[in-house]
């Protein structure tokens, strides 16, 4: 069973540098910008994953459970994971994600 640990700090994206506010509902994972995110987490918010590689955005879901879900594969040990769209995301971005396949 997956635990959820809300971790909403600002961070500095790895990928193309923006500094990335709080999202202020739930914990950011990803930079909206350019989606990308960092491979740091077991679960959801724990930051206790050592990899650390870059995750790169690789499709999307647009009909998740809770709304859009991007699909991530890190760079460095080819981990993918899934994470939710965020209202402040590049929706250009989004829409070409939705027509990659996976």
């Amino acid at each position: 069973m997956k635990t959820f640990t809300k971790n909403d700090d600002k961070f500095t994206c790895a990928h193309c540098a923006v500094q990335v506010p709080p999202l202020g509902y739930t914990s950011r994972n990803h930079c909206p910008h350019c989606l990308h995110s960092l491979h740091v987490d077991i679960n959801p918010g724990d930051r206790a994953n050592t990899c650390g590689g870059v995750m790169r955005p690789v499709g999307m879901n647009p009909k998740g459970k809770k709304g859009a879900v991007i699909v991530h594969q890190c760079t460095k040990c080819g981990h993918r994971g899934n994470n939710r769209a965020a209202e402040d995301d590049d929706g250009v971005l989004l829409i070409k994600l939705s027509g990659m396949p996976l």
